[in-house]
């Protein structure tokens, strides 16, 4: 069994108003994988013989509202980290949740199981002189952090040229504005090379972030932009696999885009949602109930496998 981690940052299953981009942006592969239900709380419980769409807690039993350090920290640990530092924590994590991610991160607790794993987002040539230095400082992502305490490979601008790695935003077009020469893809080929590269592995991750960027702008042409890209990003991925064979899973830490009345994070439920190996959906579909279940979800399908 292959499992697929699409992580979004900042997407929350929201009322279906017109100040959700969910709403009123044309998805023509989520529409149609959930029966012409918007990605909405509403239709939360939805399940069918494709798929399974859940509503999970980010607010983890913690007053005000949730934060992408400790929401992250809690997805690939398994552990409610905001309970433990006793807020929420906004941005990087601190040293305690380093600390959390180094003994519970994710990859670490599936590898010492014998699976394979990959985070398959690319890296720029800067992040790679910190790296020889130990990643000093404190301005890493979650993700970054699981995945050097994993003692996994990171990808560089040149496993991307050969379609070993994918960039975070999907076409490689900021690595382009930011003076790096590099081929642009369509978020179809990006979804294409995704389940390539996944097939390799027993578990994939990948980490998608500007959804979270465009919500705190409120930018209605952006934030609907964003959601365009990752339904043709996420409709390729599914089209190319087997779904007896992987367990797609997309999920965020917080809810933020799906508002875009203001620009802040909300207390929506985010999405849990499951593509392919119903068998396996069944499973662990009653088990989700906020942030803490992902990471336990994923390994009874690893097991499953």
């Amino acid at each position: 069994m292959h499992v697929i981690v699409v992580f979004i940052d900042g997407v929350g299953l929201g009322e279906p108003s017109l100040e959700n981009p969910f709403v009123f942006t044309e998805t023509p592969f989520l529409k149609k994988l959930l029966r012409g239900n918007p990605l909405t709380r509403e239709t939360s419980g939805f399940h069918n013989e494709e798929a399974t769409l859940w509503a999970l807690d980010a607010q983890l039993g913690v007053s005000g509202l949730p934060q992408s350090a400790t929401g992250q920290a809690t997805l690939f640990t398994g552990i409610n980290a905001p309970r433990r530092l006793g807020y929420h924590l906004n941005g990087f994590p601190n040293q305690p949740l380093r600390e959390l991610l180094a003994a519970e991160g994710i990859f670490a607790s599936l590898r010492e199981k014998g699976y394979r794993c990959t985070f398959v987002n690319a890296y720029r040539p800067k992040f790679f002189e910190k790296l020889k230095q130990g990643l000093p400082g404190s301005r890493y992502s979650c993700s970054t952090l699981v995945t050097y305490y994993g003692k996994l490979p990171f990808y560089n601008l040149d496993d991307l040229k050969a379609g070993k790695a994918l960039y975070m935003d999907l076409t490689n077009e900021l690595l382009n504005e930011m003076g790096f020469s590099v081929i642009e893809i369509t978020p179809e080929e990006a979804g294409k090379r995704l389940v390539k590269i996944g097939s390799n592995f027993d578990f994939t991750l990948f980490e998608y972030f500007i959804s979270d960027y465009a919500g705190h702008l409120a930018d209605r042409e952006k934030a609907s932009r964003v959601i365009s890209r990752l339904d043709r990003f996420l409709g390729a991925a599914v089209e190319h696999f087997e779904p007896g064979e992987t367990l797609l899973i997309i999920t965020s830490d917080h809810g933020n885009m799906e508002d875009l009345s203001h620009g802040n994070h909300t207390l929506n439920r985010v999405p849990a949602l499951l593509i392919g190996a119903e068998s396996v959906r069944r499973k662990i579909t009653p088990l989700l109930r906020d942030l803490t279940d992902i990471l336990p979800a994923i390994q009874i399908a690893l097991a499953a496998g």
